[in-house]
């Protein structure tokens, strides 16, 4: 049974690990151990998804194995390879000895020469890990129905060594960030969390907790001057990591404040604008405005 306690302690010990969680996600979070489920978190790049598993990973004391998917990804990539190189090694070394082909066959088709990727790795932990399965939208629809199967039994079959169970159940997170129609097999199959760009306080708060000798003064026109780029029509739209970036590179800059002279703005917005389309966007005239906006 979830309690108000429950959701209080894991809170705290997410935001001693750097992550900001309001009481609906952090709810979602104690489902997903208390049911042993997977949960998908969908949202814009930069909203928080990979770093939510790592803060989860640190507030459990345990380890973040994270498969990257890409199109093209295929089962031997995520789970697991033989080290080919080795086994033809080890074969050479056993030529001139007396050993039938069947003990030299099981002999290099051993644990040894096993190469695990990430799924394997994943459940043969003695300590549950966050298996944090990223951009899963990347990969492809034979990939999804194969981890369907993988979440379902928890148990990888490989023909030289039969199959291997898992010790323990890991923590697994996917996200997504929408570029194809995920299968609704796969959405049953997990919970489910939008992540949304921060409103303006709870940005606050990150800024502060992540950076904790900003100015309260700056960090609030940070905060605000974001949203306010957001608000643009960008390409990509910056995250809460590059509302750190630039947070950071001011303190390191020595600006108390934001100023009213826009050349100093420019010379940092390497740290928001990441395209230059999007920088381009952004002419003196809505510059200005944007200062004018945040200073208030």
């Amino acid at each position: 049974m979830t309690t108000s306690q429950d959701i209080l302690a894991l809170s705290e010990r997410l935001a001693r690990a750097g992550y900001i969680a309001d009481r609906p996600l952090v709810t979602t979070l104690l489902l997903m151990e208390g049911l042993d489920r997977p949960l998908l978190l969908e949202g814009d790049a930069g909203v928080g998804k990979t770093a939510l598993a790592q803060a989860y990973a640190a507030a459990h004391d345990t380890r973040v194995i994270r498969l990257q998917c890409y199109e093209g990804l295929d089962v031997g990539q995520a789970v697991y390879e033989w080290n080919y190189a080795h086994q033809l090694l080890a074969m050479k070394l056993q030529e001139q000895s007396d050993r039938s082909v069947a003990q030299t066959e099981a002999e290099i088709f051993s644990e040894r020469f096993l190469l695990p990727r990430p799924l394997l790795k994943a459940i043969t932990q003695d300590k549950p890990p966050v298996l944090l399965i990223d951009e899963i939208d990347r990969a492809d629809e034979q990939f999804e129905a194969y981890l369907l199967e993988l979440l379902s039994d928890w148990q990888v079959s490989i023909p030289e060594l039969g199959t291997i169970r898992a010790r323990s159940i890991p923590h697994v997170m996917l996200t997504s960030n929408a570029t194809r129609e995920l299968s609704d097999a796969l959405r049953r199959r997990c919970l489910y969390y939008f992540l949304d760009y921060p409103g303006v306080e709870k940005e606050l708060r990150i800024v502060e907790n992540r950076l904790p000798g900003i100015n309260a003064h700056l960090a609030r026109q940070v905060v605000k001057f974001v949203h306010g780029v957001r608000a643009l029509d960008l390409r990509k739209r910056p995250g809460v990591a590059e509302t750190l970036d630039w947070a950071a590179a001011l303190m390191a800059l020595e600006i108390p404040a934001l100023p009213e002279n826009a050349d100093r703005i420019i010379d940092t917005l390497g740290c928001l604008m990441k395209t230059q389309e999007d920088r381009q966007r952004l002419d003196s005239a809505t510059l200005r405005g944007l200062l004018f906006t945040a200073a208030g």
